[in-house]
């Protein structure tokens, strides 16, 4: 079975011409960083459309949800 990764939350961005991921300790912090990203989407300031959120579970990645960017309220 593969190694438990340091860091067992996943947020991957995509949009129409960008895919980031970026990896988190916690779910606290994917759900920080990606409603950040996505509100600077809605201001024009990111290619990002849409976020996917997963987490390492007996021994990989599994989906736990998906939101997208005109899901997040505006600061």
């Amino acid at each position: 079975m593969p190694t438990k990764p340091r860091k067992p939350w996943r947020v991957i961005l995509t949009g129409p011409i960008a895919r980031v991921e970026t990896e988190h300790t916690s779910e606290r912090r994917a759900y920080d960083h990606l409603i950040s990203e996505l509100r600077l989407a809605k201001q024009g300031e990111r290619p990002h459309t849409e976020a996917r959120v997963e987490q390492w579970e007996s021994g990989r990645w599994r989906h736990f949800d998906t939101i997208t960017a005109d899901e997040i309220p505006d600061a």
